[in-house]
């Protein structure tokens, strides 16, 4: 169920019967010599919607804009700064929540969105902790990762082993080409992209990674892997949020 598929009184009825609701976040940037721009919030969108599917959940917008500075190296990568995506995350949530929503799972598709988000949730937290009166309603906010389940990480190891990376990385490039199928890129480049180091702004970035990969090699990925990844990952998230759902 799509909150932007909906009308206002079925999301009225659902909030009869769940006080839960998915929120894709990705980002805009750079995967590569073969990786979509919108790899981060199309795998994000993707795996929503599935664990939309199997849980009955609702499912929010996507942020498809994220945290990715550092990748304004590379032509088409868009960004927000770290407190435009913490007040974006703030009025999503207080605005759902005006409305009876109380459990928010943030189904990330950008590892550096992390830190922004975990932050923005501090923000949801002291909205809530400095509302005058008592007894308002309990707002709960968690992030997940989708490549971070085990299904995932044991089909990412089974797949690709070594071969993975951390960015532009086989199996999210996997998804997207079974997403968009009619989107699939054919280059030619090394086998394993520069290994991870710490790097700081945008120049800095490409200066290390002069492809965009992290120790990857984006050209294992298939359509068919893509499938596979998306299952596992609903697989896993799915129990996850129902666990979340249920918590006190």
């Amino acid at each position: 169920m799509d909150l932007h598929l909906s009308t206002w009184e079925e999301v009225e009825a659902y909030l009869e019967r769940s006080k839960g609701i998915i929120l894709p976040v990705g980002s805009t940037e750079q995967h590569g010599p073969n990786g979509l721009i919108g790899t981060d919030w199309i795998c994000a969108q993707a795996i929503s919607c599935g664990v939309g599917e199997k849980t009955g959940a609702l499912v929010g917008p996507t942020i498809n804009v994220g945290m990715a500075q550092h990748h304004l190296g590379f032509t088409g990568s868009m960004t927000l700064r770290p407190s435009t995506l913490i007040a974006v995350i703030h009025d999503y949530v207080t605005s759902l929540a005006r409305h009876g929503f109380e459990r928010f799972y943030f189904i990330n598709g950008h590892g550096g969105n992390i830190a922004t988000v975990t932050a923005a949730f501090s923000e949801v937290y002291a909205t809530s902790s400095m509302r005058p009166g008592t007894n308002a309603p309990s707002v709960r906010c968690r992030l997940k990762n989708w490549w971070e389940g085990p299904g995932v990480k044991a089909l990412s190891k089974e797949l690709f082993g070594d071969r993975e990376g951390s960015h532009a990385t086989p199996s999210e490039v996997s998804v997207t080409y079974y997403v968009h199928p009619e989107a699939i890129k054919k280059r030619e480049m090394a086998p394993i992209g520069a290994k991870g180091r710490d790097f700081a702004d945008a120049d800095d970035y490409r200066r290390l990674f002069p492809d965009g990969r992290i120790g990857s090699d984006p050209s294992l990925a298939a359509p068919e892997h893509g499938k596979r990844f998306v299952e596992a990952a609903v697989k896993d998230i799915s129990e996850d949020y129902l666990r979340f759902l249920g918590q006190a």
